[in-house]
């Protein structure tokens, strides 16, 4: 019984002062990034709808982006769509997806089944845009100024608290 006590004990210590680490670990959902205030990768991918037709991320200079990282395989991305569509509604951002190691037609049917919010999505199948980005899964969003530059980079789902509290104010910040 002895032998087992001291390991066990151990083993619980960890797993506390693990959590403790976790629960306290400040803006989780921020990452910093080497490319936070540097030019954001510009790219030319082709349109998931507009068959045929290219997404050229230099058309959205001038105003600020919301690129967002999805994949239908994410389930994560499914529970992020309602807040997408809410941020494209309001107008304060583009909202460009880029569609993530991903097949066309299955990418296709879920924003016909869930609702798109995207002002364009690029089709990045081999991820090679996405390696440009430093992108490691979805969804992963990154917040770009109007003259191109990278300000934020979240790894999670963007919620309703999320947008209001840390993303806007950033934009809405900006002009003053």
């Amino acid at each position: 019984m002895n032998r087992f006590a001291i390991p066990l004990a151990l083993f619980a210590a960890l797993v506390v002062v693990f959590a403790v680490a976790l629960k306290r670990a400040p803006e989780k959902q921020f990452v910093r990034s080497a490319l936070i205030d540097k030019p954001a990768a510009e790219f030319q991918l082709p349109d998931l709808m507009n068959p045929g037709g290219m997404v050229d991320s230099r058309n959205f200079k001038g105003r600020w982006v919301l690129l967002n990282v999805w994949g239908t395989w994410c389930y994560e991305c499914r529970a992020e769509n309602p807040q997408l569509l809410a941020i494209r509604k309001e107008g304060k951002v583009a909202v460009l997806g880029l569609n993530y190691k991903d097949e066309d037609e299955a990418a296709r049917q879920w924003l016909k089944e869930l609702g798109n919010p995207f002002d364009a999505v690029a089709v990045d199948r081999e991820g090679r845009v996405a390696i440009d980005y430093g992108v490691y899964g979805a969804p992963e969003t990154f917040l770009i100024d109007p003259q191109g530059i990278i300000v934020h980079k979240v790894v999670s789902v963007i919620t309703p608290e999320l947008w209001q509290k840390q993303l806007l104010p950033l934009i809405e910040g900006a002009g003053k």
